[in-house]
C-alpha cells in the first residue's frame, strides 16, 4: 500500500504496461511462445484493475505502445528500404502509427473501467465486450488495421479450437475473461474460478468432434511457384521479360504431374493488356496438358488499375476448348487495398511530399467487395490478395459452399527477414481453421505454404530461395458454424460473459 502511495508508483506502472505490450511480440509467429500470452492480460487485469477510467485510458495507451511498437516493428524494413525517406522521417511515420493504433486498447480499458465505477463494480467482467468492441472498429474505422488481434497467438494450441465455432477473434474473448477469473481468484479464492476456467480451457478440446467438416477421399496435386524476384527490380520495365522467364522455367516441369500450378501476387508485372499474347500461350500449354494455371497479375480497364488474379488452362479463360482473351470473367479484384502501398488518401496533396506517397503500383481501384470463387480444373478457390487475408469477414464472404480451397497470393519481400511475413502466415492459417478448408498461399519468396483444413503444415517452402513447391491437399465437405453466423457467435459470446457477470447483482436485489 505504502509503495502504491509513492510518487514513482505512476511512472513504473505506466513502464509496466508497456513492458507487458513489448512482451507480446513473442507470443506471434515466429516466436510462437504462445503460452505468454496469459500471464500478460492477467498482470494487465492487475494492474488496471482498480483504476480509474482516466487512467485506465492511460495505462491502456501505454500498453498499446509497447504491443504494436514491437508487434509491427517490422514495417520500418519498407519503409526505410523503400520508401525514400531519412530514417528519422520513417520512424516519426511509424510512431504516428503506433499512437494511432494505440487509441484502441485505450479505449477498451477506458470503457471497462467507466462501466465499473459508473455502474456497479460487477461490469468488471464486460471487458470482453468492451474490447472486442474496441478491436471490431479499430479493423473497420479508414479502411481498418486488423493485424496482431491477440487470438493469433494460439494457432498453434488446442485454444484455436474455438475459431470454427466462433472466428479467432472469440479466442480473444476466451483469453480475456480467463484473466478475469485469474485475477478474481487471486482476490477472493472461491472454488467458481478455477471450475470456469477449467471449463473455457478443456471445452475447445472437445469441439472438433462436433463440427461437420470431413475429408472426402479425394486430392489435389497443387505446385506453387516462388519466384524471389528482388523488389527493387520487379518493377522495372527492363526487367519485366526476364522475370516471366523465371516463372515459366520455374514451371513447365511441373504441368506433366500437377492439377493446378499458382504463381503469387503481380508474379506477371506487365498489365494483362500488354501481355495477351504470353497468357494466350501459356492457356493453351496448360490445357493441352490438362493443367489449371492461377497467377497474380496488374489488370488495366478504362484507365484503371486493378491488383487481380486470373485462372488460365483447363477450365481457366473459356473453357478447355477456348482461346485466352482480356477481360473473361474467371478473375478475382483485390477489394480491401492497403493504404499507401496500393492507394493513398489524400493523393493529391502528400504524393509531392516523398517518394513513399508515390510507390510503384499505388494508385489501385478497388473491386467488389464479394466475388465469385476461381474456377481451375473443376475445383473453386475462394480468393485473398495479400493483405486481405487479415480481414474474416471479407474471407468469410467470399466463400461459398462450393469453395473447395482458400487461395492467398503475396509478395511479403517489401519486409525482408523481418518477423512480418511469418506473422503474415500465421494469420492465414486461421482463416483456413475458420472456415474449415485447405489454405494455398503462393509468394513472391515466402512464406510460401499450404495447410489443411485445420491450419497444420502440408507443405512449406523455404523463403528467398526461387524454388516450387507441391503437395497434395486434400478435398474437405462440410461447412463450419463460423462460417453460417460469422462474426455474431463472438459478440454473442462477449455478452453473454457479460450478462452472467451481472446475474448475481441482479438476484442480490430481487431477494431485497
Amino acid at each position: 500500500m505504502a509503495f502504491a502511495q509513492s510518487r514513482w508508483y505512476p511512472a513504473l506502472t505506466r513502464l509496466s504496461c508497456i513492458l507487458l505490450g513489448l512482451l507480446l511480440v513473442f507470443s506471434y509467429a515466429p516466436f510462437a511462445q504462445a503460452w505468454l500470452t496469459l500471464p500478460v492480460l492477467i498482470l494487465l487485469v492487475l494492474l488496471l484493475r482498480d483504476k480509474t477510467p482516466r487512467e485506465a485510458w492511460q495505462l491502456g495507451y501505454f500498453f498499446g505502445l509497447g504491443w504494436f511498437t514491437a508487434g509491427l516493428s517490422w514495417i520500418y524494413v519498407s519503409i526505410d528500404t523503400f520508401g525514400g525517406l531519412h530514417p528519422l522521417a520513417t520512424v516519426a511515420i511509424l510512431l504516428l502509427l503506433y499512437l494511432y493504433l494505440s487509441l484502441f486498447p485505450a479505449l477498451a480499458f477506458w470503457a471497462w473501467r467507466w462501466l465499473s465505477t459508473r455502474f456497479h463494480a460487477q461490469a468488471y467482467w464486460t471487458l470482453p465486450l468492451t474490447w472486442l468492441a474496441a478491436e471490431t472498429l479499430r479493423g473497420w474505422l479508414f479502411t481498418g488495421f486488423p493485424w496482431l488481434e491477440l487470438g493469433y497467438t494460439q494457432t498453434d494450441t488446442w485454444l484455436a479450437n474455438y475459431a470454427p465455432w466462433f472466428g479467432g477473434s472469440a479466442i480473444t474473448v476466451v483469453l480475456f475473461t480467463v484473466a478475469l477469473l485469474s485475477v478474481h481468484w487471486l482476490r477472493q479464492r472461491t472454488w467458481h474460478a478455477p471450475a470456469l476456467i477449467a471449463a473455457l480451457l478443456l471445452i475447445p478440446l472437445l469441439l472438433p468432434q462436433l463440427t461437420a467438416i470431413s475429408r472426402t477421399s479425394e486430392n489435389v496435386s497443387i505446385a506453387l511457384v516462388q519466384g524471389n524476384i528482388n523488389q527493387s527490380i520487379k518493377w522495372d520495365p527492363d526487367q519485366h521479360w526476364p522475370n516471366l522467364s523465371r516463372y515459366l522455367d520455374l514451371s513447365r516441369p511441373l504441368y506433366a504431374d500437377h492439377d493446378v500450378i499458382i504463381w503469387p501476387e503481380s508474379a506477371v508485372t506487365m498489365p494483362e493488356p500488354y501481355t495477351d499474347d504470353i497468357l494466350e500461350v501459356i492457356h493453351d500449354e496448360m490445357a493441352t496438358t490438362q493443367t489449371a494455371f492461377i497467377t497474380g497479375i496488374i489488370d488495366i480497364r478504362k484507365d484503371n488499375y486493378y491488383n487481380s488474379v486470373i485462372a488460365l488452362g483447363q477450365d481457366g479463360a473459356q473453357g478447355v476448348t477456348e482461346s485466352y482473351q482480356h477481360g473473361h470473367s474467371n478473375r478475382y479484384q483485390k477489394h480491401q487495398l492497403l493504404p499507401i502501398g496500393e492507394f493513398v488518401p489524400f493523393g493529391d496533396l502528400l504524393r509531392p511530399l516523398a517518394p513513399l506517397f508515390n510507390l510503384p503500383m499505388s494508385s489501385f481501384s478497388r473491386g467488389d467487395a464479394v466475388q465469385e470463387p476461381l474456377r481451375a480444373h473443376g475445383w473453386e478457390f475462394s480468393t485473398a490478395i495479400c493483405y486481405e487475408i487479415a480481414f474474416p469477414g471479407h474471407v468469410r464472404a467470399n466463400m461459398t459452399g462450393s469453395t473447395d480451397f482458400l487461395l492467398t497470393v503475396s509478395n511479403d519481400t517489401w519486409f525482408g527477414r523481418s518477423h512480418g511475413p511469418a506473422q503474415h502466415m500465421q494469420i492465414a492459417r486461421m482463416r483456413a481453421i475458420e472456415l474449415g478448408r485447405p489454405l494455398i498461399r503462393a509468394t513472391n519468396s515466402g512464406i510460401t505454404a499450404m495447410v489443411d483444413e485445420h491450419g497444420d503444415w502440408l507443405a512449406r517452402a523455404p523463403q528467398f530461395e526461387s524454388t516450387t513447391l507441391s503437395a497434395k491437399v486434400p478435398l474437405v465437405s462440410g461447412i463450419t458454424p463460423y462460417y453460417l453466423w460469422g462474426a455474431y457467435g463472438t459478440w454473442l459470446l462477449a455478452v453473454l460473459i457479460a450478462i452472467l457477470g451481472v446475474l448475481p447483482v441482479v438476484n442480490r436485489r430481487q431477494k431485497k
